[in-house]
Formats: structure tokens, C-alpha cells, sequence
């Protein structure tokens, strides 16, 4: 089948890949335009501009993929079907009605419509996802599905495992939809929940939030967004791995060493930090921040 393809991040780049490999090879790739990315603001090509290039695809990076152009390089491009994953921006007529348009979503729809179903599912404690490969319309993430998969999230599961075998079965479902494509099935109307964009406040572990949750939340988190703890009115601690600790802890929202491990007070006892990263450094154990930590105190001690 003759196919055009929309996506822009890492997970939509693997399923790129997989497409690609497949009878559906795209013959158009649409992407987001470059974008200036970290500290140094460098522009920087999204996932999928890099995963074409490679593949030796004609490659498309509109400001909008709904303005004339675009819709009208798409069409040139005389698609039997749109494939679209983790674009990044929503698709409006006539484009919408024009192809018949195949969307890979990293939930089991209707749970968890929207921009971060992988993390939602993570933070809720759910103990499985999937993908859905969903055909496009209107209303948020609401159309019919073609195919839908499972996949568990274990308890150790974080974003950075999780998601790419998310994204394998999501390259393979859409093969799949496209090689057989099935009559798509109404989503149920009970059980829909919606997966919001993280927000920057999000990456605080509040104190005033069970261990347990915020637990949950660094996994969500990891490796892509990052979580950190607040120390004092400006130093931050990034937390790569935690977990909830039995038994009492420090008063909520200090950090106290106990036993060589690390703990941070919450509402309702204490959250581990495993895996640590200061400002401006590498990502460590508990153990290693630490002894580096006594090696600080004592070069600023006056008897240092």
C-alpha cells in the first residue's frame, strides 16, 4: 500500500523504521521544522527528519502541515493511506477528510486519549498499556479502532524501557492494520480518561504527596523529562530511581542519610532515592552521592 507518513518524535522514528521495512515503505515523510534544542540553543531535527534521511525517504518539515502546501504535497504524493504517530500537532481539514488516515497510539483506547498516555499509565500504577492503531478523526484520539495490543508495565518498568517496546508493537500493528486492514470498531464510551501533557511543575517531587506516587512519578518520568527533589531555596537534586521505604522517615521534604541509603520525607513516610544526579553532574548511586557529599563538606570545613 502507498503511504505518506506524519511523526516527529524517537517513539514515532522506531515506527518509521519498522514501516519502512515493510510493503508500506512511505513515499513522503512529513515532519515538525527544526527547533533549537538544550543550552546552547543549536537547531536541532526532530527524530523522524533524522530517521528519513537515513532511509533515503523525500522528506517534508512544513511550520504546518495543515497549510496549502503541505496538503497539497501530500496529495502528490497519492497515498492510499496516512500513517501518523506522535506528530506533535493536530491534523485539520481538508487534510483530515482528504486520506484515510491510520494513527498509532501508545494506549489502549479509550484509556488515556492524549499527549502522554505512556506516562499517565505509569503514574496511575496501571498494570498494563498497549497501542491502538485508530483511525483519525476530529474529536481528541476518539475515532474507531482498526487493531489494539497489550503490553504489561512491570513494577521496575520506567518512560525509557516502557516505551520503546511500546513503539515496537506499534510498527508492527500498523503493518499488520495496513496488510488486512479490518473494518475499525467504535471505541466503548465508558472508560475514557485523558492523558494531559506533563507539566513543568510536574518534575517537583511534591513532599506533601505519598512515596509511593512519587515513586511512580519518577518512572513516568525517566529518562526523558527528568524529576528531581528541591533542596534549600535553589539546589536541585535530579532522582533517576526511588521507591517508597518502609517505616518512618525524615520530616516531609527534608533529605536525610540513613544506613547509606537516601531518604526524602513525605506525607506518609519516606521515598528512597536509588539513583541520583547533582546539578551539573552524572547520574549516580545514592551511595556515591554520599561519600562525595562528605568529601564536599569536609574541603569546606575550616579545619578542611
Amino acid at each position: 500500500m502507498r503511504t505518506v507518513y506524519l511523526g516527529t518524535s524517537d517513539f514515532a522514528a522506531a515506527v518509521l523504521r519498522r514501516l519502512a521495512g515493510s510493503e508500506h515503505r512511505p513515499a513522503l515523510v512529513v515532519t515538525r521544522p527544526d527547533r533549537p534544542s538544550g543550552r546552547g540553543r543549536r537547531l536541532r531535527s526532530p527524530a523522524v527528519a533524522d530517521a528519513a534521511r537515513e532511509l533515503g525517504i523525500e522528506l517534508e518539515q512544513p511550520e504546518s502541515v495543515n497549510a496549502d502546501d503541505p496538503v497539497a504535497r501530500i496529495a502528490a504524493a497519492r497515498p492510499e493511506a496516512v500513517c501518523l504517530c506522535a506528530f506533535g500537532a493536530l491534523i485539520h481539514e481538508p487534510l483530515l477528510s482528504a486520506h484515510e488516515i491510520f494513527n498509532v497510539h501508545p494506549s489502549l483506547l479509550p484509556r488515556w486519549r492524549g499527549a502522554a498516555p505512556v506516562e499517565r499509565a505509569i503514574q496511575a500504577g496501571d498494570t498494563h498499556t498497549g497501542v491502538s492503531i485508530m483511525q483519525l478523526v476530529a474529536n481528541l484520539d476518539a475515532g474507531p479502532v482498526y487493531l489494539s495490543g497489550r503490553e504489561p508495565i512491570g513494577p521496575d518498568d520506567h518512560y525509557g524501557s516502557l516505551a520503546p517496546r511500546l513503539a515496537t508493537l506499534g510498527g508492527d500493528l500498523l503493518v499488520r492494520a495496513l496488510d488486512e486492514h479490518p473494518e475499525p470498531l467504535p471505541q466503548p464510551a465508558e472508560g475514557v480518561t485523558y492523558a494531559e501533557k506533563i507539566d513543568r511543575s510536574e518534575r517537583r517531587l511534591d513532599p506533601e504527596r505519598p512515596a509511593d506516587e512519587l515513586a511512580r512519578t519518577v518512572r513516568a518520568l525517566t529518562p526523558h523529562v527528568g524529576a528531581y527533589v528541591q533542596l534549600g531555596t535553589e539546589e536541585r537534586l535530579g532522582v533517576r530511581r526511588a521507591r517508597a521505604a518502609p517505616g518512618a522517615g525524615p520530616a516531609p521534604g527534608e533529605l536525610d542519610d540513613h544506613d547509606a541509603g537516601l531518604l526524602f520525607g513525605t506525607v506518609d513516610g519516606a521515598l528512597e532515592l536509588l539513583e541520583v544526579q547533582p546539578p551539573g553532574g552524572r547520574a549516580m548511586d545514592a551511595g556515591a552521592y554520599l561519600r562525595g557529599r562528605v568529601r564536599s563538606d569536609r574541603q569546606d570545613s575550616p579545619d578542611g
